[in-house]
């Protein structure tokens, strides 16, 4: 029966170098280090095997897709260890938290699927779309494990790269409390040994400088894209500022061609001075008021004064009248 699965290309005779290009000759995923053990911690590995989990319900299945649905609804954390089974209480001097060493505990579906996926040779096609996987978070995390536990040191960061900057929470810890996005998970699986009590395959000194090496220069992209960032903001500042010098001169000259408004007193210069003191308010109405007083009485005498004018005009003419 002819191969059903649809490739990117038919090379047959070429190397690819981007991990995420399937291809006939690249979906046979290979695998680094140990074939068998999957580079598991040995004491891991021993539980994985023995657990009622594995010998009871995964060993009946038989494809990809069920271990992936079984995944879905059992997986909750990535630790290798059930909350609270692990003890470890005894393990003193070089024993503690060495690989292949330990007391034990209920080994974590997580680690049983993550084995079981091992088992039935999972293709690259298949590993890609357990990483890019929409439904579960966890399915994601186990498609990372995996690419941690089984592939060589070299690709790790063209696997990891793509996804520094995914922004898709999860939980590893079982029982909760250790939140991180999945740009900080990939990035601490690329720095860090230790993966919550067991550890992942050693980098070789080379390529771990290589891989600090990218860090920085990728943190060094960044620096230089903020800078560029704030630069064009200022840039857009400046002009503004330009912008605005340009509309001010006009405006001043709108002012200047204004006309002054003479402002007109409604009270005299000695009450603009002094109407806030005592003495303004107890000398200057009364003052005010004889003022008044007076010219009332001077307009009333200029009155009568015109009117006995007045008389004396009309009896004059009366008198010649008779005369």
């Amino acid at each position: 029966m002819d191969d059903p699965t649809i490739y990117d290309d038919e090379l047959v005779d070429e190397e690819t170098t981007d991990v995420y290009r399937v291809t006939k000759r690249n979906n046979i995923l290979a695998i680094h280090g140990n074939k068998e053990t999957m580079n598991l911690n040995t004491l891991v590995l021993e539980n994985v095997i023995q657990s009622q989990y594995n010998r009871n319900v995964l060993v009946e299945y038989v494809n990809y897709q069920q271990v992936c649905d079984e995944a879905f609804y059992n997986v909750r954390h990535l630790e290798p260890w059930e909350r609270g089974t692990r003890k470890t209480q005894g393990m003193t001097g070089m024993c503690g938290g060495v690989r292949g060493v330990g007391a034990g505990g209920v080994v974590s579906s997580a680690f049983c699927c993550l084995y079981k996926f091992h088992t039935l040779k999972m293709t690259r096609r298949q590993l890609i779309a357990l990483i890019d996987n929409r439904q579960s978070s966890y399915l994601r995390g186990l498609g990372f494990l995996y690419v941690r536990f089984t592939q060589a040191p070299a690709d790790l960061w063209s696997w990891f790269e793509p996804y520094f900057e995914d922004e898709e929470e999860i939980d590893p810890r079982s029982g909760g409390g250790d939140k991180m996005t999945f740009g900080n998970m990939v990035r601490l699986m690329l720095t860090k040994l230790d993966w919550y009590s067991t550890l992942f395959p050693r980098i070789p000194v080379p390529i771990q400088k290589q891989i600090d090496e990218n860090f920085a220069k990728k943190r060094q992209s960044t620096l230089n894209d903020m800078e560029r960032q704030r630069e064009r903001e200022r840039e857009r500042d400046r002009a503004r500022d330009d912008r605005d010098q340009l509309k001010r001169p006009r405006d001043d000259e709108k002012k200047k061609e204004e006309v002054p408004v003479k402002k007109v007193k409604t009270r005299c210069h000695h009450h603009l001075r002094h109407h806030h003191c005592r003495k303004h308010r107890k000398e200057c109405p009364k003052k005010a008021k004889e003022e008044r007083a007076k010219k009332d009485e001077a307009i009333k005498e200029a009155a009568q004064q015109r009117e006995e004018e007045q008389k004396n005009g009309t009896l004059a003419d009366v008198h010649m009248g008779v005369a």
